[in-house]
């Protein structure tokens, strides 16, 4: 595992200031599991919402799921809020090929048909499989296909990345 120089930290605050110009009092926040619900979580309290935010599953919907199956400490979704007629900023860490975010686009509509989906992400690594892009990316960067970015958060709170090989 390498550490990467980039500021999570930093890279969140860039974050809020996206989500303050995209965000109108309608909307709900619903975050990716897992990196996706921490930055929800996050906003919500930094942007003072009221309630919740929502925590989405992409894992009954991923189209390589008779592989992964469930993955182990995978979230299940929990939804605060109508999904029928929302306004949703879904937030996901990292953005990479898209897969995830279809995913999890299928398991919104099982919950019902929102008004509008915004994306928003921390980091957009670029090499897409659909033609999915985010309203607001704090970063954009390029790593290896046999590199994985992976947002952490500390008992403090604080996030940061590490960068994992994977196969």
């Amino acid at each position: 595992m390498t550490t990467l120089t980039l500021d999570a930290e930093a890279l969140y605050t860039e974050l809020l200031a996206g989500v303050r110009s995209l965000w109108r009092p309608e909307m709900a926040l619903l975050g990716i599991w897992s990196g996706g619900a921490w930055l929800a979580e996050r906003l919500h309290a930094d942007l003072h919402l009221p309630g919740k935010p929502g925590v989405i599953s992409s894992a009954l919907h991923r189209d390589d799921f008779s592989e992964r199956g469930l993955a182990s400490g995978t979230g299940a979704t929990k939804i605060p809020f109508a999904v029928d007629g929302a306004h949703i900023l879904l937030l996901d860490d990292v953005l990479f090929t898209g897969r995830t975010i279809r995913a999890v686009l299928n398991e919104l509509y099982d919950f019902g048909r929102p008004a509008s989906v915004t994306l928003a992400v921390l980091v957009d690594r670029g090499g897409r499989e659909l033609p999915i892009q985010p309203a607001f990316a704090a970063a954009k960067i390029a790593l290896p296909p046999g590199q994985k970015l992976a947002l952490a958060r500390g008992d403090d709170g604080r996030f940061s990345f590490t960068v994992k090989e994977h196969g």
